[in-house]
């Protein structure tokens, strides 16, 4: 059971989303047919830009300490150590990292060791073994490392938190009050099932009331319509009950994003924005 909490893509996902726990080409959904307005289905992995909202709680950001510093930097070290040979995804997958919702797109895809994310959600961190790493997608269908993602105990509390990775620099994230539709569960995301085999499921924009409905429901599934997920609409337990879900009201544990190829700027490093890569 341990391994079904494990999240980065968001989300990713979102996120992750819930995912967890989220899309840089879902923005342009939001013009078309049947998409509600500023919704980002894909941030049901997770977003290009963390931030604070319905479905994500952030622990607060403290004052640096030169050992904060120090500790921040000694991370990003072992981490690009650590990382080098992910640079090739291949390898990654090699490995048996697994991709969060491959199908769905996203900012960030979060390849996900199971064993690795295992340990760290039963308090067992390793630097140089982030549970996740980060990719982007390139045009051509390969993927490129922008960083690692370390999970931690959904129990923790600030101060373990903090001898993780230095609240200081970095804020740690959980995503909480996710509605999924009643048939879609953690476990089917980090599958990658998000019903997008299916039509008219929860979730899903009604084929017969709009021509795009076939090619959004295809790409996002449940998410389509924006209700559901780690950004969606719904973030209560009453109103995720009428609409046909069921309500999780944390989905996996604590989460921190590490982007160690971005420079030494640690605001740029522990940042909630997600660098993008060097031209390939």
């Amino acid at each position: 059971m341990m391994k079904l909490r494990v999240l980065l893509a968001a989300a990713a996902m979102a996120a992750t989303a819930a995912v967890p726990v989220l899309a840089h080409d879902m923005g342009t959904m939001d013009s078309m047919p049947g998409m509600a307005q500023g919704t980002t289905a894909a941030g049901n992995g997770m977003g290009a830009q963390m931030h604070m909202d319905a479905h994500m709680r952030m622990t607060e950001l403290r004052p640096a300490t030169p050992a904060d510093i120090d500790r921040a930097n000694d991370l990003l070290s072992a981490l690009r150590r650590a990382l080098k040979p992910y640079h090739n995804y291949r390898v990654a997958l090699a490995q048996g990292f697994r991709i969060f919702m491959p199908t769905v797109p996203q900012d960030v895809y979060h390849f996900t060791n199971y064993a690795w994310s295992g340990d760290e959600y039963q308090g067992r961190f390793n630097a140089a073994h982030p549970g996740s790493l980060l990719y982007v997608k390139r045009p051509n269908g390969d993927y490129s490392l922008v960083g690692a993602m370390y999970s931690a105990p959904p129990d923790f509390t600030p101060e373990q938190l903090n001898e993780l990775v230095p609240l200081g620099i970095a804020r740690w994230h959980e995503h909480i009050d996710i509605c999924l539709p009643a048939n879609i569960t953690l476990d089917d995301l980090l599958r990658g099932n998000v019903g997008q085999d299916q039509t008219n499921l929860p979730g899903m924009i009604p084929i017969a009331a709009n021509p795009d409905a076939l090619k959004l429901d295809s790409t996002y599934g449940v998410f389509a319509n924006g209700q559901f997920g780690f950004t969606g609409k719904i973030h209560d337990a009453a109103a995720c009950r009428t609409a046909g879900g069921h309500f999780i009201p944390l989905a996996f544990g604590w989460m921190v994003h590490v982007y160690p190829f971005a420079g030494d700027d640690l605001k740029v490093a522990f940042g909630t924005t997600i660098p993008q890569p060097a031209a390939q």
